[in-house]
């Protein structure tokens, strides 16, 4: 962004379109920040820093550095003033607005080098930070960070549900983070106070040489996890012995563990739960702005993270070590862990409790040991699309697409898998939002869908759109009539 550095244009992008708030235009940033291969040099790499820009000049008003300046109050977690080198902590996903308050809330994701963290010891604020800011000066009213020195690419992968809610009797306007790791957590978005408690619990800590590691995270203690943490023996697809004896072989050749389990650098490496994806995903919640609820479609398709030595040449590498990631595939095409493996959850946000839970979408059930263990809906092991009405929630799974490996500079690519016959699970599904129920489901085409839903109404007449297709495949919007 030319405001403290040069960077390289082809190491930043923009993935999520900006939002205007009190005036200003605040533009999402993406940038690499995993790497495994040390083909180019990384020192200086770009920040995550943003700006605003005023609507009716289109100048810059402010900007946000994000590892911060080194005489910001936080530039005292980043040790051996590596805030003034190393990049990312950036805002790839869209910011959230609230023009009444005249407040902007970013959701920061990782630093470089976003598995390795010796290079950077300390807390890393503001990385895998929500931070409000005034939107028409810059100032930043409070922050909260989730993952205290990020080693797992923990990044907030969406902006936080703005939501009005009562909680004991008191009215709230609350800004509500859903996280990868399965986490939701709740703030007064005026103050930054959490509604619920939020307390320091103690995490796993690794064997890297030189390697910091965070001993506590914080962790809510409501709403309790939407989904399934940490990679144990006892959730092993187990639907018949054979099944469960290949998947306890894979299992074995990772370090596993609780959630925060950091990387290794033995065997396949380190199995996470949720995995790099999530848990909530850039899919995002929705939430119905009268009753308070929150619906959340969540996955589980756990990651393999190797701890990886790089060259000792600095002239290509600045970092002692970066990780190589993959998803982890279970028994004959099958997940590794039992259903479900991804739902759909109504989380009361008023109490903090859910109101049901079920499976996000039907997922591969024409699978022989699916198909025996009669199970009718086990959800697809993707992330979901989502939108609602006040009588209809919309979902549709990602469809037939998977992470098929990874770039030159170790991010993801997504591609068309080759399912076995009838396992797809290409639909559309509509649910009651009472209870869950599947009121409808509609085929898409064979790709699935591969964005976000949108819901209208024209002529008297209700639609709902979806986009599909993309890798490698023609791309569409199918629309289906919902009522006459």
């Amino acid at each position: 962004n030319g405001t403290r550095r040069a960077v390289a244009r082809d190491l930043i992008m923009t993935d999520s379109p900006p939002v205007v708030c009190g005036g200003k235009i605040i533009p999402s940033l993406g940038v690499f920040d995993s790497f495994a291969t040390g083909a180019i040099p990384f020192k200086n790499h770009p920040p995550g820093d943003i700006v605003g820009i005023n609507v009716e000049t289109g100048k810059r008003n402010w900007i946000f550095h994000n590892p911060p300046l080194s005489n910001d109050e936080s530039a005292g977690t980043w040790g051996n003033k590596s805030n003034e080198w190393i990049g990312g902590s950036n805002m790839w996903s869209r910011a959230t607005c609230d023009d009444e308050l005249g407040i902007v809330y970013a959701s920061f994701s990782s630093p470089t080098n976003d598995f390795s963290g010796i290079e950077r010891h300390g807390d890393n604020l503001y990385s895998q930070s929500l931070v409000a800011i005034d939107a028409k000066s810059g100032r930043k009213k409070w922050h909260f960070q989730f993952v205290r020195h990020d080693l797992l690419d923990y990044d907030l992968a969406t902006g936080p549900n703005l939501m009005d809610v009562k909680v004991n009797g008191k009215k709230i306007k609350a800004a509500v983070q859903f996280t990868k790791q399965g986490y939701a957590y709740a703030f007064d978005r005026l103050t930054g106070k959490p509604i619920w408690p939020i307390e320091e619990k103690a995490v796993p800590k690794g064997n890297i040489p030189g390697e910091y590691y965070a001993k506590t995270q914080p962790i809510p203690t409501k709403p309790k996890p939407y989904s399934l943490q940490g990679a144990f023996e006892k959730n092993l697809v187990d639907f018949t012995p054979e099944l469960k004896k290949e998947a306890k072989k894979i299992f074995d050749r990772y370090c596993t563990g609780p959630l925060f389990t950091p990387p290794c650098d033995k065997g396949a490496g380190t199995m996470m739960v949720p995995g790099v994806l999530g848990g909530v995903s850039w899919a995002g919640v929705a939430h119905n702005p009268k009753t308070g609820i929150a619906y959340v479609p969540e996955f589980t398709m756990p990651f393999g993270i190797k701890a990886k030595k790089l060259t000792d040449d600095k002239s290509r590498s600045p970092f002692k070590y970066t990780g190589t990631w993959h998803g982890v595939a279970g028994p004959d095409g099958l997940p590794l862990f039992k259903p479900p493996y991804s739902t759909l959850n109504a989380l009361d946000m008023n109490t903090g409790e859910y109101l049901w839970r079920v499976p996000a979408g039907r997922g591969p059930i024409n699978h022989p040991a699916i198909k025996q263990a009669g199970l009718k809906a086990v959800g697809m092991p993707h992330q979901s699309f989502i939108a609602i009405t006040d009588d209809i929630i919309f979902l549709a799974p990602n469809g037939d697409v998977d992470i098929i490996g990874t770039n030159t500079r170790n991010n993801a690519l997504i591609g068309q898998t080759k399912p076995e016959k009838d396992q797809t699970d290409n639909n559309l599904y509509a649910y009651d939002p009472k209870n869950g129920k599947i009121l409808a489901e509609v085929k898409l085409p064979v790709s699935g869908a591969f964005g976000g839903i949108s819901t209208y109404k024209a002529g008297g007449k209700q639609y709902v759109v979806v986009p599909v297709g993309g890798a490698g495949v023609p791309s569409e919007l199918v629309g289906v009539q919902v009522s006459d």
